[in-house]
């Protein structure tokens, strides 16, 4: 076609100069113009809409016209007809959304220049190539033409476009067809990250990543991965992969396989999967199993946080598979040496160990000797002299302590400490630092029923007795003589070092004043006394405020009396006659009978008038019925021994096992007086007969 239109082509016809006027003299032609090159013109012959539409004929290739050519040039110029053709080769048929060859021009800060042999060049953003760096002038790439082109002129030009086109068909057949594909983990985005997949970006979200979601990716950066195709759309050029479903399908293969071999007492490779309060999970390639808490160290821990960390990679022991329900539990100290095999050989009675206390409870600390090997300190075994409300008073969580092996039980896993054995027993020698008779201050710590405890040094006490608090007087409670806090000088009666104990005495303190009432009370004087207490055999008085004598229910004077607490209340006030004085037991006995011998008819009258009248009301049994009961007394009443025995074994009331107080006289005190120990009493003739060393007696 090019060379029927250059053969079609007229020549430019040569100026001719017009002919002379007559009588003119002729001149010649001016010279022919300058030769100019010729200059091809593209025209498009294919009708004014350009055909191929709706049965019309299709478009022809534009023909090549050549303008300005000289008439003298040979149309069969073979030079012109190369180099027309080489110009024809140049001039193609581009159309946009094409994939074209293009070759690098020049390489710019963000954009690349390609020549893909057009009138003009076209550009491409450096970011479009995968490897910047790489980019040289000269290197040949496939392009996607998108726009003719723009506002400067150029071909808009893209290179992920080329790839991604390039890439299509394959891409889509893998979705199609489920299966795995490889791509490298390029960058990481929010949300996600992006796959280099088959030379194009790939969307992974966080979510498919992993089969949890991890916390970091970039130990997975740059790597290869295999992933399935999960979304496509071709118009936005968006493909989403998962790596997730791989794992999932990976995970179901190996947990067949596992549930086929599993079996119980096998050792099995995983990793930390989840740590919960109670325990961890361990993936073991396909299926999960539970390390409890209890299964993780012969020690004792809190948490399973202590000793594992996720992703710890670990083997375990399979102790237990149900394949029904696929559950397995995994233990992870029964890989190593039991620790109590030898523990008897490790720590000998005796033996003198330190460990560190692990954990403390009302009733002792446990401390631990070695990784799953613990004793226990009970409170007990803490101090040898002071008294501990709870073991925190003096231990705490992680401190070391010495102590002492008193006993090693193998069988059920104990053994019990002595924290007291490691020092000197300061009872052991006490004796020799409290000798009997030594006066000693102390403060008074506490106080009960039964008497006082007197603190002698830093955890060693003493008890004074209710009955060592006065020579003269019966104590009610200890209160009456002495307050918690106060300073105290007491006497060492006796130190019991098996029972640990210290009996201390207020009164020994000073002189016994019994040996001088003698001079000071003689037998048949008259004192005056006041009624501190009536009871069923007579009536409790108090001479002069502190001495306390006792008044027979037979020398009160008032023959009807039954029951004295009816007559004779407290506050009363009663001459008497001293009738007998035991300095051994530290007694008194009056007779208000024997007063009544030397008065005359009318005092007499009085008396009986005012006290032989009911005055109160006493409940059967009197106040004897009240009072506490003293062990050893010949009753058969034992409400009140069980506190005794609580107590001690000593009894609230201040009596001895003889039932006697030491301070005053009561029923048995009258006992004592009906067996002779101070006088014979005819009940009958209510006469007080004197013994060999009495006086005189008082007849009725």
């Amino acid at each position: 076609m090019m060379e029927d239109r250059l053969e079609g082509a007229q020549p430019n016809p040569q100026p001719v100069a017009p002919p002379l006027s007559p009588g003119l003299p002729s001149v010649p032609a001016a010279p022919p113009p300058a030769r100019r090159p010729f200059s091809p013109v593209v025209r498009d012959e294919s009708g004014p809409d350009g055909g191929g539409e709706h049965g019309e004929a299709p478009r022809r290739k534009p023909s090549i016209v050549i303008v300005n050519r000289d008439d003298e040039e040979d149309p069969d110029n073979e030079a012109l007809k190369e180099m027309l053709e080489l110009y024809e080769d140049s001039m193609k048929n581009l159309e946009e959304g094409e994939i074209l060859k293009g070759r690098v021009l020049r390489v710019n800060k963000n954009e690349v220049v390609v020549d893909i042999g057009f009138k003009s060049e076209g550009i491409i953003p450096l970011e479009e190539f995968a490897d910047a760096d790489s980019v040289k002038v000269g290197d040949e790439v496939d392009v996607f033409l998108e726009k003719m082109e723009n506002q400067d002129g150029l071909v808009v030009l893209s290179k992920q476009r080329a790839d991604f086109v390039k890439v299509w068909d394959r891409v889509r057949e893998a979705a199609e067809k489920g299966e795995v594909v490889e791509g490298r983990l390029a960058r990481k985005i929010k949300g996600g990250a992006v796959v280099d997949l088959f030379g194009v970006d790939a969307f992974l979200p966080g979510s498919q990543i992993a089969l949890r979601p991890p916390q970091s990716i970039e130990s997975l950066m740059h790597q290869v991965l295999q992933f399935k195709i999960i979304k496509l759309n071709k118009r936005r050029r968006n493909i989403v992969v998962s790596r997730r479903l791989v794992l999932e399908e990976e995970r179901a293969s190996a947990k067949d396989d596992i549930l086929r071999t599993l079996e119980v007492g096998q050792l099995r490779a995983g990793y930390v999967k989840n740590i919960t309060d109670f325990g961890a999970f361990i993936d073991l390639g396909g299926i999960d199993g539970l390390l409890h808490i209890t299964d993780i160290s012969y020690g004792r821990i809190k948490h399973p946080s202590e000793v594992l960390t996720v992703g710890d990679k670990l083997d375990v022991k399979v102790l237990s598979f149900e394949p029904e329900r696929e559950r397995i539990s995994l233990g992870l100290k029964q890989l190593q040496e039991y620790p109590w095999e030898r523990v008897e050989d490790k720590y000998p009675i005796g033996t003198r160990i330190q460990g560190r206390v692990v954990s403390i409870t009302e009733y002792g600390a446990f401390v631990e000797l070695e990784r799953g090997v613990e004793g226990l300190i009970h409170i007990s075994e803490m101090s040898w002299t002071k008294h501990i409300r709870h073991p925190n008073k003096i231990l705490t969580e992680g401190q070391d302590v010495d102590c002492m092996v008193l006993k090693v039980d193998k069988g059920n896993e104990k053994i019990s400490l002595g924290l007291k054995q490691v020092e000197p027993d300061p009872w052991l020698t006490l004796d020799e630092k409290y000798p009997l008779g030594l006066v000693i201050s102390g403060k008074v710590r506490n106080l009960t029923n039964f008497g006082a405890f007197v603190e002698l040094e830093d955890g060693i006490d003493g008890l004074v007795h209710i009955s060592d608090m006065s020579w003269m007087r019966r104590i009610n409670h200890p209160s009456e003589v002495l307050k918690k806090g106060q300073q105290v000088d007491v006497k060492v009666l006796s130190v019991d070092k098996d029972k640990r104990r210290i009996s201390l005495g207020l009164k020994q303190v000073g002189d016994d004043p019994w040996p001088q009432l003698l001079d000071r009370y003689p037998i048949n004087s008259v004192v005056q006394a006041v009624v501190a207490k009536a009871i069923d055999r007579g009536v409790v008085v108090l001479v002069e405020k502190e001495l306390e004598g006792f008044i027979p229910i037979g020398q009160l004077g008032i023959d009807t009396v039954k029951h004295p607490g009816e007559n004779f209340i407290e506050g009363d006030e009663l001459s008497c006659q001293v009738s007998r004085i035991d300095l051994a037991n530290h007694r008194m006995v009056l007779s208000v009978k024997g007063w009544l011998l030397d008065q005359d008819e009318a005092t007499k009258q009085a008396y009986v008038e005012k006290y032989s009248a009911k005055r109160a009301t006493v409940t059967e049994g009197g106040e004897e019925d009240a009072r506490p009961r003293a062990k050893g007394r010949r009753d058969d009443e034992d409400g009140d021994d069980e506190a005794n025995e609580a107590d001690g074994g000593l009894d609230d009331g201040g009596l001895d096992d003889g039932g006697l107080d030491d301070g005053g006289l009561d029923d048995g005190g009258l006992d004592a007086i009906a067996s002779g120990e101070i006088g014979s009493v005819d009940i009958e003739s209510e006469e007080i007969r004197p013994d060999a060393a009495g006086s005189d007696g008082i007849e009725s």
